[in-house]
């Protein structure tokens, strides 16, 4: 059994990504695994923002990733990158705090147009913090997560789908990194030159990337003048829908 560490990164109350996690986390359940929920906004924002490591807040989020073997990061996609909570809390782990771990980025958002974020913003982060591993993530449209007035969550049929399989992959690749115990992880930190990862990760990209990337000019989103665009940046709108992710 494996210690998994599923966090959300989103800033709203009412999140579809911190409910779409958490619909997750009992996948991981099923098979075996201790999952450990960490809501990013529950963290003080004076202890984020003000950068203060000793803060408990911090100081117990730094103890979460340690004892994890695996970690599921979720994010709502802002301004074509992941969310500034996420960010910040990234910024104050320690350097290779991502050591010896298998990692599964997820990321939501209303356009395809964002369908990039993973791989050009989160994972690259990721790998510099030493992650031995980051499976191919998944990127989910808002309009595939719906939540029923008791709170139940609902995914479309084909998402439901695709997010199962990389859920299991995450699995099988976490299969091999129980055995390598923290304090393995905490020695290769140890040792890493100034400037150089301990990273083995992988630099596969995400599955809806990889699907992207065979996309015909027909089946790409147009703009509102009908032409094509395979421009990755969001339009420069934020209503309260993106913010409710």
């Amino acid at each position: 059994m494996a210690t998994v560490l599923s966090v959300s990164g989103s800033p709203s109350v009412s999140s579809r990504t911190a409910k779409l996690v958490r619909h997750l986390d009992a996948r991981l359940i099923a098979q075996g695994h201790e999952v450990v929920p960490l809501d990013i906004r529950t963290i003080p924002a004076e202890a984020l923002l003000g950068a203060d490591f000793k803060h408990p807040a911090i100081v117990e989020a730094t103890e979460l990733v340690e004892r994890a073997d695996g970690i599921v990061i979720a994010t709502p996609v802002y301004k074509a990158a992941y969310s500034g909570v996420l960010k910040a809390l990234l910024d104050l782990l320690p350097q290779y705090a991502l050591t010896g771990k298998t990692v599964l980025p997820l990321a939501t958002g209303g356009s395809t147009a964002h369908v990039l974020a993973i791989d050009y913003a989160l994972r690259p982060v990721l790998s510099s913090m030493g992650a031995r591993h980051i499976v191919p993530g998944w990127f989910t449209l808002d309009k595939d997560i719906t939540v029923g007035e008791d709170g139940k969550v609902t995914v479309a049929p084909a998402t439901a789908e695709a997010l199962g399989q990389v859920v299991d992959q995450f699995l099988t690749a976490l299969g091999s990194v129980v055995t390598f115990p923290s304090a393995t992880r905490r020695l290769a930190r140890t040792l890493a030159a100034p400037g150089e990862s301990p990273s083995t990760s992988s630099t596969r990209p995400s599955a809806r990337h990889a699907e992207s990337t065979h996309q015909t000019p027909q089946d790409r989103p147009s703009g509102d003048d009908g032409n094509v665009t395979t421009d990755p940046r969001p339009r420069a709108r934020t209503g309260r829908r993106e913010l409710a992710r």
